[in-house]
């Protein structure tokens, strides 16, 4: 799987949410991971290039960070299935769908010092819940996988904001 070709032009993240600070995906976080998610006809697609800070302590890309990567990588392809629906955030919720659980599994390590591929594919979408399926290569292999569940932003009176990948 090469991206070369897709991952060109503004991604998912810079044209639905610019000003987002997510630590993963936020293209308005100057010390955050900045995946940057494009479509790619059924599929999302991302490369990611892993920074020394990144280790595991044995030379591979630490899990949490894995587990950042598939959980924002899921949020491009969910939010904008959601564009592509209509169904916008509304106020006080700036994105129409949140994390609402994610179950990750590691397959392999991922060496840290090379770029790896990630695609999301949606599994069941409708206006209250979505859930996807993400997943980190590698030369071809998955390293990781990991389904996340979706559920609609729909905020309470008074209740303070959350974002994605942080209830």
């Amino acid at each position: 799987m090469s991206l070369t070709p897709v991952a060109t032009g503004r991604s998912i993240q810079e044209r639905l949410f610019p000003d987002m600070t997510c630590f993963g995906c936020g293209p308005a976080n100057g010390k955050g991971l900045r995946l940057r998610s494009f479509p790619d006809g059924d599929v999302v697609v991302a490369e990611f290039h892993p920074w020394p800070e990144h280790d595991n302590g044995l030379g591979h890309l630490n899990g949490g960070i894995i587990a950042t990567l598939l959980d924002c990588h899921s949020a491009a392809a969910v939010l904008l299935e959601a564009e592509r629906r209509g169904w916008e955030g509304q106020p006080g919720a700036p994105l129409a769908f949140v994390t609402a659980g994610l179950d990750v599994r590691f397959v392999r390590p991922s060496p840290l010092a090379a770029t790896c591929e990630l695609r999301a594919t949606l599994r069941s979408v409708d206006e209250d819940q979505a859930v996807a399926e993400s997943e980190l290569w590698f030369e071809g292999k998955v390293r990781a996988s990991a389904t996340a569940v979706w559920k609609r932003w729909r905020p309470r009176p008074g209740a303070s904001a959350v974002t994605h990948g942080g209830q």
